[in-house]
């Protein structure tokens, strides 16, 4: 197996080069996503991976401790869990940057057939699509179940935080499924028309939903009155 000494470099006196160097292979950045959300176990990231291969996982693994970005949380043990290290958590803000940047060139794109999605993306996704510059005047909480991924956006004095787990007392409960929480991510499903389908369900305060909107950067087609009319019915 390759040491990160072994590895292509750039040979750039260059900052971005130097990440690259890092974080450029193929699935790097994917395992750093996988562990954004959580600590992972060796398992848990082949199966949130489909098709990177055992042998592979295992490399990049590998070359992630030797650049200090993750540890084992059991060392020695080829089956460990790994967590982020503080120098790790920082490609958080870049990754949620990049994200961003796909959700808006996704929208242009048709859903493949085969396409794979995980409820846990939907806590990065989040993330990425909420802006403190939207946030209402209102101190109140979001809470998303996504398949059985619970989450929730807490705005408190105009700033607006992602946190794991329920909320104790959610404002507004928005309900649904990964594919389905893709496609309004990605603007390709009018939010409101998915909660008339039925494909979203939405409990609590009506007058928060388009709030709660607003703050992801989503918006609909129904007017204001009518939005909060349907989200009180559901």
């Amino acid at each position: 197996m390759k040491t990160a000494r072994e590895r292509r470099t750039y040979d750039q006196e260059c900052g971005l080069a130097f990440a690259l160097d890092v974080v450029g292979e193929r699935w790097t950045l994917l395992i750093i996503r996988e562990l954004l959300l959580r600590p992972r176990r060796y398992k848990e990231l082949l199966d949130a991976l489909p098709g990177i291969g055992t042998n592979l996982l295992a490399d990049r693994l590998n070359s992630l401790a030797e650049a200090g970005l993750i540890e084992a949380i059991q060392p020695g043990r080829r089956t460990s869990g790994y967590a982020l290290t503080d120098l790790g958590e920082t490609l958080r803000e870049p990754i949620l940057g990049l994200a961003r940047f796909g959700l808006a060139i996704g929208a242009e794109q048709p859903r493949a057939v085969d396409a794979i999605t995980r409820a846990s993306w939907a806590v990065l996704a989040i993330e990425a699509m909420i802006s403190d510059e939207r946030a209402p005047r209102v101190d109140e909480t979001y809470q998303f179940e996504v398949d059985d991924e619970v989450f929730h956006v807490a705005v408190t004095g105009g700033h607006a935080q992602t946190v794991a787990g329920p909320a104790e007392r959610p404002t507004l409960t928005v309900a649904t499924d990964a594919a389905t929480f893709f496609e309004l991510g990605l603007r390709r499903l009018d939010p409101m028309e998915a909660v008339v389908g039925g494909a979203v369900k939405v409990t609590g305060s009506a007058p928060a939903m388009p709030r709660c909107l607003r703050l992801i950067g989503l918006t609909s087609n129904l007017p204001t009155r009518v939005a909060r009319g349907l989200a009180a019915i559901h």
